[in-house]
């Protein structure tokens, strides 16, 4: 598959920026049972103490904690659907991300902010401040273009590569859940 470059990256941000405000829609579910592992999922159970069950979040700990845990505001990953796409090119490598779920909103920070509280389904989730940013794996896969365009300053406002939430209530997702930012 040929990366996209720059030029045609950023050709893409008018169609990034139309993405909901509110009333978003949830477009894939990923749970990553093991490293590089990727289960895609029509229904996921958000739980407050292991995030998304069946992936490995809570067994596969960090090197952002001093004792290589999970992070706490690390739990969930929620990336926007039309970066990915556009970053991707099919749908079928959206899960390459590595991210958990992905989301037809708007997740810059204009839009979110670290507090706030998404319901989906049943669940709801709690926007952290943690950055999401693209690592070697992300360049590896989708070129080192999409990784600098995720990152870059310019753009990090639009939080292109995603952002992270914990799971405050648990509940039940459905693909095709709607998204709202709770009051």
């Amino acid at each position: 598959m040929n990366h996209l470059t720059m030029d045609e990256l950023e050709a893409g941000l008018d169609e990034i920026n139309q993405a909901p405000k509110n009333n978003g829609r949830l477009e894939m579910i990923v749970a990553r049972p093991e490293v590089d592992g990727r289960l895609s999922l029509q229904e996921g159970e958000l739980t407050v103490d292991g995030g998304l069950v069946g992936d490995n979040w809570l067994t596969k700990g960090t090197s952002k904690t001093p004792s290589r845990t999970p992070h706490p505001d690390a739990q969930i990953t929620l990336a926007n659907a039309r970066v990915v796409q556009l970053y991707a090119q099919q749908r079928e490598r959206w899960s390459l991300a590595g991210d958990q779920l992905f989301v037809d909103f708007d997740l810059c920070n204009a839009n979110l902010a670290a507090g706030d509280r998404l319901e989906i389904g049943t669940a709801v989730l709690e926007v952290t401040a943690l950055p999401h940013n693209g690592c070697l794996k992300f360049a590896q896969r989708f070129g080192h273009p999409a990784h600098k365009f995720v990152n870059i300053s310019t753009h990090r406002h639009l939080n292109l590569r995603g952002i992270y939430a914990k799971v405050v209530q648990n509940g039940t997702i459905h693909t095709g859940d709607t998204i709202t930012i709770l009051p």
